[in-house]
């Protein structure tokens, strides 16, 4: 027992010295351990904002889509105007490519008095931009050109797909966008 004394005491002894450097340790160990949390903390509250930014990208690209989605019967009637405000007329009908379903044209009568001696053209629908606020479409082209640009009146449309694919190119090249 005599033995067992001194070992309980260095025990005891070498403890209550061990227990405050453990403790620095610990303590340095939940120092860096809250820093570490609040790192996280930061780049979580950088993603969420990124994620932000990206969910408020998404909806304005939906909403973009939806605003370049409408329905025929609202188009044609529908007023086209150039830059400068001119009246150049109004969408007739719409031509579309039954291969794809897209829309090739917008026919757009102009010229004639109160609907006697119209001319109709065959605009390709790249040509045409919608202004959402004004309710009209832009065709970037003065009152001239337009009525020197290739068309047809209302008794001698295009008969068949091969009449529309030959005029393609050309009226592409006409109007500046890419058949």
């Amino acid at each position: 027992m005599k033995k067992l004394i001194p070992i309980v005491a260095v025990y005891f002894l070498s403890s209550a010295f061990a227990t405050p450097l453990y403790a620095d340790e610990v303590k340095e160990k939940q120092k860096e351990l809250i820093e570490k949390q609040q790192e996280v903390k930061e780049k979580q509250t950088e993603l969420n904002e990124a994620n932000k930014e990206v969910s408020i990208e998404q909806a304005k690209e939906a909403n973009k889509s939806m605003q370049q989605v409408s329905r025929a019967s609202k188009i044609t009637g529908a007023k086209v105007k150039n830059t400068t405000g001119d009246s150049l007329g109004d969408i007739k009908d719409l031509v579309i490519d039954p291969a794809n379903g897209q829309v090739v044209y917008a026919v757009v009568s102009f010229g004639g008095l109160m609907g006697m001696g119209d001319k109709l053209f065959a605009i390709p629908w790249r040509a045409l931009h919608w202004t959402s606020p004004k309710d009209y479409y832009i065709l970037d082209l003065d009152k001239a050109t337009l009525k020197n640009a290739p068309g047809f009146d209302k008794r001698h449309w295009p008969e068949n797909s091969e009449k529309w694919e030959e005029q393609r190119e050309a009226l592409g090249q006409f109007y500046r966008v890419t058949p």
